[in-house]
């Protein structure tokens, strides 16, 4: 899988994701630092990369996008040390791998997944 990490993330993440074998970039290491979030989802979705992040904006702003990618996996753990954000994203791909390819906003909680299909429609 390829990854877009985001500010909010450790940079280290990207090597420990390399090391799986999943394609990775933060978005510190390529001039996106100060960048405004619908820039890091036009960016992650021309790349076809999967944001990961703590911040639930990004879930909103997919949400009511209608559209169906990039998927992004929003981090809600109180552990954020590199290693445990690591051991929960590993643990939960084979779960959300799917997912992530058709397009969703999951949430990746201590103890539980949470996943969105995109795009998401409001119901009438």
């Amino acid at each position: 899988m390829r990854f877009l990490i985001n500010m909010n993330i450790p940079r280290d993440l990207v090597t420990l994701l390399k090391a799986y074998n999943h394609l990775s970039r933060h978005v510190g290491d390529i001039g996106m630092a100060r960048a405004e979030d619908s820039a890091i989802v036009e960016e992650a979705k021309k790349n076809k990369e999967i944001i990961i992040t703590h911040d639930l904006d990004y879930g909103h702003l997919l949400a009511f996008s209608g559209k169906s990618a990039p998927s992004v996996i929003i981090l809600r753990i109180r552990n954020m040390r590199v290693e445990y954000i690591l051991e929960r994203i590993l643990e939960a791909l084979s779960k959300i791998e799917k997912a992530l390819i058709e397009g969703a906003v999951v949430v990746i909680e201590d103890v539980s997944i949470r996943v969105r299909y995109l795009p998401i429609i409001k119901s009438k």
